[in-house]
């Protein structure tokens, strides 16, 4: 089926950017808008980074703010991250991933070639299970595959992140339970 094989071509070969292939140059907000499609796969319309999702997220902290009316390549790689993992974890998830990240004391450029590598793997993983020769009635094993993959990757997340999340009331990490 040409609609697989071409989803396998996309998993296999679409990568964003990569730190010294950002533009070096601060952007506008609407410039922003329309450089973030280039970063990520997408299939629907409507995917598409707004400028209420960006002051969304810039509110939530998930995104440093503007400097000025400016982004810089380190707007747009959070942007990427978030752009990417939107779709699988909440807000607060992805405040205590991200916080997690800038805790180890990477810089913005490390921490982003941290996640395309991580993306990288993940892609080509996916890839893999595609074979490219899938009929319409291998289809619903294939979904149904992907789905189960997709719900024991979250649940390794959420156990994770709980590890990683600040207790309530005193605002130190919790322990790992062993």
């Amino acid at each position: 089926m040409e609609e697989i094989l071409q989803l396998k071509r996309q998993l296999e070969q679409n990568r964003p950017a990569q730190w010294d292939e950002l533009p070096d140059l601060a952007l506008y907000m609407d410039q922003l808008i329309a450089y973030m499609p280039r970063q990520l796969i997408q299939f629907l319309p409507g995917e598409g980074l707004t400028s209420a999702m960006v002051n969304n997220y810039i509110k939530d902290g998930l995104v440093p703010r503007a400097r000025g009316k400016r982004y810089g390549p380190e707007h747009l790689g959070y942007l990427t991250a978030v752009c990417a993992i939107k779709k699988v974890l909440s807000v607060r998830d992805m405040k205590i991933l991200l916080t997690s990240g800038q805790e180890t004391g990477k810089e913005a450029p490390q921490l982003y070639q941290s996640f395309c590598s991580a993306l990288d793997r993940a892609l080509l993983d996916t890839a893999d299970t595609i074979t490219g020769d899938e009929e319409q009635e291998d289809l619903p094993c294939l979904a149904l595959m992907l789905a189960l993959h997709s719900y024991s990757y979250q649940l390794a997340c959420s156990c994770i992140l709980e590890i990683l999340s600040p207790t309530e009331d005193t605002g130190k990490e919790k322990k790992p339970k062993k």
